[in-house]
């Protein structure tokens, strides 16, 4: 392996918003971080659902009502006469 050039490395302590402390080494001394493994939902088993509703009902009031129409080819009129039916086969 080549000298120096690798990044110098440090005993560092990670120190999370909710109070723990993590022991390591690494490139950047004490860091401090906003969510770790003890109180994030996905290990925690907590479950936060997100108001998709209300965001769904702020864009229409921000934007106006929105509806739902067909985009492409326009239907057949069932009026309309159909196209040349195929000839039925006698059977001999």
């Amino acid at each position: 392996m080549k000298k120096d050039i690798h990044p110098a490395t440090n005993e560092t302590t990670i120190t999370c918003t909710c109070g723990a402390v993590y022991h390591t080494v690494s490139t950047v001394k004490n860091l401090r971080i906003g969510i770790c493994a003890q109180c994030h939902p996905f290990f925690t088993g907590e479950q936060r659902f997100i108001d998709t509703a209300g965001r769904l009902d702020k864009f229409s009031q921000r934007y106006g009502g929105m509806t739902t129409t067909r985009r492409g080819k326009p239907k057949l009129n069932a009026t309309a006469p159909a196209a040349a039916a195929p000839a039925e086969e006698a059977s001999a």
